[in-house]
């Protein structure tokens, strides 16, 4: 079921939204004239992303949440509905990235990136059903990946997490189907790789400089597909130039999809030695916050390029046949 209001009238919470995906669909909506309620770890940068919707003419609260913490996130809904009356739409979007070795990972890292990525969208959902229900309809929106579907190396945490929460959204619509729930619609956005802060704000046990994965598509993409589904929801849906490519890869030849999308990240996912780190993980990072990451134009970062990429891959794959 779509909106019952029009966006116009409608009260969205947004997790994540101080950068990248949560970013570009609040200033997407702020446009719309949407009242939107702001979640993320970092005062200051809720409070950037909120004063620039606010300038779009739209009507904004921010609250300072952390999602892995269940009463942050109930606290959060209470906001919404105490200052605006009405929830009508929430997007689960907050997120970190974990990079290294699963067998070797501090379990701290692991467990703290399945409380933001997975249990985080699992307070999230408890606290909007019940609140979208109350509305008298509504949409909570799923931000998954690709990653929800295929696997790389080196990102297993991440990888866990993204398809944990893909088989939460589908068994949540599953028993609200089964209960007559028919007023709320649970849809899940499965993005490629992103032109987002993600990368640099990544905990990073491999000691190398993350690269994202080729090629990049803009999180206004995202943003967009998102208002849309709130206005007409659909289960899933696939966003950027290679998403639903590399699933169907995956669906229809999944050993060998596997096999090139482990050379893929042995060679192309990572740079110049750099220390590991935490990134965001336990703490927001205090750096400028924006939609974008910057990655489509770094000259540091072209060794990631397709062709780049694949000629790699091709070379490693002649090698081995030599061999």
């Amino acid at each position: 079921m779509p909106l019952t209001r029009s966006i116009i009238e409608s009260t969205v919470v947004i997790t994540g939204a101080s950068s990248g995906v949560g970013a570009a669909t609040a200033l997407t909506l702020a446009r719309r004239g949407a009242q939107l309620v702001l979640a993320a770890r970092s005062p200051r940068g809720l409070a950037q992303i909120g004063e620039q919707c606010r300038q779009l003419g739209a009507d904004v609260l921010e609250v300072p949440t952390d999602t892995a913490d269940p009463d942050a996130v109930e606290r959060l809904a209470e906001a919404a509905q105490e200052r605006f009356g009405h929830v009508d739409a929430w997007i689960n979007n907050a997120g970190v990235a974990l990079y290294g070795r699963l067998l070797d990972l501090p379990l701290d890292q692991v467990r703290r990136t399945i409380d933001v990525d997975v249990f985080g969208y699992l307070h999230g959902a408890r606290a909007a059903v019940p609140r979208l229900r109350a509305a008298g309809g509504g949409v909570l929106i799923v931000v998954g990946s690709v990653l929800s579907e295929v696997s790389l190396p080196y990102l297993g945490a991440y990888i866990m997490a993204k398809h944990a929460v893909q088989g939460m959204a589908d068994s949540l619509r599953q028993e609200l189907r089964a209960d007559g729930v028919a007023e709320v619609s649970v849809c899940t956005v499965l993005p490629g790789s992103l032109d987002t802060p993600l990368f640099a704000w990544a905990a990073n046990q491999m000691g190398r400089q993350v690269l994202p994965p080729r090629p990049l598509s803009p999180p206004q993409e995202v943003a967009d597909r998102i208002v849309r589904l709130l206005e007409h929801p659909r289960r899933q849906s696939f966003v950027g130039r290679a998403s639903s490519t590399v699933m169907w890869q995956w669906r229809l030849a999944p050993a060998l999809a596997e096999r090139l999308l482990s050379l893929y990240g042995q060679l192309a996912q990572f740079g110049r030695p750099e220390p590991p780190s935490d990134g965001n993980l336990f703490e927001p990072v205090e750096a400028p916050r924006g939609v974008e990451g910057g990655w489509r134009l770094t000259p540091a970062t072209l060794a990631g390029l397709p062709g780049t990429a694949l000629a790699k891959v091709r070379h490693h794959l002649n090698g081995a046949r030599v061999s």
